[in-house]
């Protein structure tokens, strides 16, 4: 395997050395950032919005194996078992691209929790793009040792694009091809996306946003694979977003086998050992009768024969018919090539299948009730979002996934704890929110219902978290009947108040008390200026500090308790009161009596 791969490479990098020599020769001519004056003249437009990420190029169709992908015996999972090229071997991920996936798995984790996305699905695309980055061929930093470019995007069975990069990644000045290990086209990379600032991303956190560099490129797949508010694990969400990468039911098919497969079990390769695939999926037959993309000017061009026209190759001709709204794959079709490469079994041809009735097309969402959301702290909303999907003539649109998305900031969760859940609209277009509950950080923020994958405008809803009420209790009373008795400059026993709050004759928890020491004026009690005090709260544990005699901030335990705090003397003996009251009214006076020292 290692020497198959060596001499692949060594194809490869001649081949790549021709071209860069071309380009180098073409700019070296050329005034210092003249490339980039006449890609500015031009000023070709960006992409569709609907532009498949790899421009719906070729792709690899090998299918994994039927057997359990555990690695086998020996050197770190490397050799063949039981001869066939597409043994267990195949569960073999290597390491750097690995850690590329499972990096931007964590990275969306924190950036999108609700998004789900598991790594496993990244290496499932990586594997029908580029076969893992060619095995694994990438330096220490994650950056492809050759660049891997799919066919020119010139119309002929592909979408057709007009260079938008000066070449700058695909070396093509005329057209767009296919970039690195996740097969961004250039357009995309830096000008496609929602805000039309380019999915590229810094995975490996060096400042720059590179195709050719397999962590750059799996972050960047998984914000795509996350926009619009999907939710992976909905089969509906994950359907869409893999269809997004190439709109073909067969490319659909092969990522879910190979998603399915990498599930049931990985493990580590050495760079550079991975097993590279074969079989290619044609281009689309062009209407000049001409076919697009060649093998050698196909992706996996430097490291792979084309025998997608051999016996037991899977090229067929066309792709499935892309199936927006079909997005229900039953098991993955095993009917192509068989794992040792042999000829499968032939069937007969099945009848061309009817094509379904077009489904409504979703233009807009519409809020249901016309009053925004509210709750108390911790407690459920009154009412759960809700919305209409309708199409152009105002008909509900039955069948359609919609994301209900909430601010992490916020608090609320839906069940489960998430931020963002997925439901799908019923006969009637209406789609509901699951039971809301609210956070305890009392504010206002907003609910956002979108289309899943498609372009209809948000519907948004107002919420707003009110403060819980306070805590009531409409009497307090001492524990104790106990006599409070102290001496003159000694302080008063540890809890020796001790008092219970009640509310309607049941234990009123969490109660604001507030405890002063007054005068012995019962029809005119001030805070007293002499006698018992409080320590100021203030003060450190070897300060005495000022005598404090109102004590604010108190509130009672989940037993309706509150001991008071130690109460300290001074050198005056007598009676004096202790006034607990609450915002509602309760009061409770306490007797202190002060004894003169002994002898005085």
């Amino acid at each position: 395997m290692a020497a198959t791969f060596r001499r692949r490479l060594q194809r490869g990098a001649a081949s790549t050395a021709v071209a860069a020599l071309v380009l180098a020769a073409l700019t070296a001519s050329q005034a210092p950032g003249a490339t980039e004056a006449a890609a500015s003249r031009r000023q070709p437009p960006p992409p569709p919005a609907d532009t498949p990420i790899d421009g719906g190029t070729t792709y690899y169709t090998d299918l994994p194996p039927l057997n359990s992908p555990v690695p086998p015996r020996g050197s770190h999972g490397t050799g063949h078992h039981s001869g066939s090229p597409a043994g267990p071997t195949e569960a073999g991920l290597p390491a750097t691209v690995l850690a590329a996936y499972k990096k931007a798995e964590s990275a969306i984790d924190g950036s999108d929790p609700g998004c789900r996305l598991p790594w496993q699905l990244l290496a499932g695309i990586g594997k029908v793009e580029s076969g893992q980055a060619r095995g694994g061929a990438v330096d220490a930093e994650g950056t492809t040792l050759q660049p891997i470019l799919g066919p020119q995007l010139n119309g002929h069975g592909f979408a057709r694009i007009a260079d938008t990069d000066g070449g700058r990644y695909d070396g093509d000045l005329t057209h767009d091809r296919a970039v690195g290990p996740m097969q961004f086209i250039p357009s995309t990379w830096s000008q496609g996306g929602p805000d039309r600032t380019g999915w590229g991303a810094d995975g490996n956190g060096d400042g720059k946003k590179d195709p050719n560099n397999v962590f750059d490129a799996a972050l960047a797949a998984g914000h795509y694979l996350c926009a619009g508010g999907r939710d992976l694990s909905d089969q509906d969400d994950l359907d869409h977003a893999i269809l997004g990468y190439n709109d073909s039911e067969d490319y659909l098919r092969t990522v879910l086998s190979w998603y399915a497969f990498y599930r049931h079990g990985t493990h580590e390769i050495p760079d550079g050992k991975g097993v590279l695939p074969v079989h290619r999926r044609e281009a689309h037959q062009a209407g000049d009768g001409r076919t697009g993309g060649t093998a050698s000017e196909g992706r996996g061009s430097a490291d792979a024969p084309d025998h997608s026209r051999r016996p037991g190759g899977s090229g067929t001709g066309k792709p499935g018919t892309p199936g927006k709204g079909q997005h229900h794959p039953g098991k993955p079709d095993r009917t192509g090539p068989a794992p040792g490469g042999g000829t499968p079994t032939h069937e007969p041809t099945p009848k061309p299948t009817p094509k379904p009735p077009a489904e409504p097309r979703l233009t807009a969402l519409a809020r249901v009730g016309d009053e925004d959301l509210t709750a108390t702290a911790g407690g459920e909303f009154t009412a759960s979002p809700k919305v209409r999907a309708e199409d152009a003539a105002g008909k509900p649109v039955a069948g359609a996934p919609v994301r209900f998305t909430l601010p992490a900031s916020a608090g609320a969760r839906f069940p489960g704890n998430r931020t963002a859940v997925t439901v799908t609209t019923d006969k009637a277009g209406l789609a509901t929110a699951p039971a809301l509950r609210a956070g305890e950080k009392p504010g206002a923020f907003t609910v956002r219902a979108t289309a899943v994958g498609r372009g209809a405008p948000a519907a948004v809803f107002g919420a707003t978290v009110k403060a819980r009420p306070a805590p009531k209790a409409d009497k307090l009373a001492r524990t104790s009947d106990k006599e409070l008795t102290a001496t003159a400059g000694q302080p008063f026993a540890e809890d020796a108040v001790e008092i219970k709050a009640t509310y309607r004759g049941k234990l009123a928890v969490g109660v604001p008390v507030t405890a002063t020491m007054v005068t012995d004026d019962p029809d005119h009690p001030v805070e007293n200026d002499r006698g018992p005090y409080f320590k100021d709260p203030e003060a450190t544990d070897d300060e005495q500090g000022e005598p404090v005699r109102t004590l604010t901030g108190l509130t009672t335990d989940a037993h309706g308790l509150l001991k008071v705090p130690k109460i300290y003397t001074d050198s005056h003996a007598g009676t004096f009161r202790l006034r607990l009251t609450t915002a509602d009214g309760a009061v409770l006076i306490v007797k202190l009596k002060v004894a003169a020292p002994a002898g005085s």
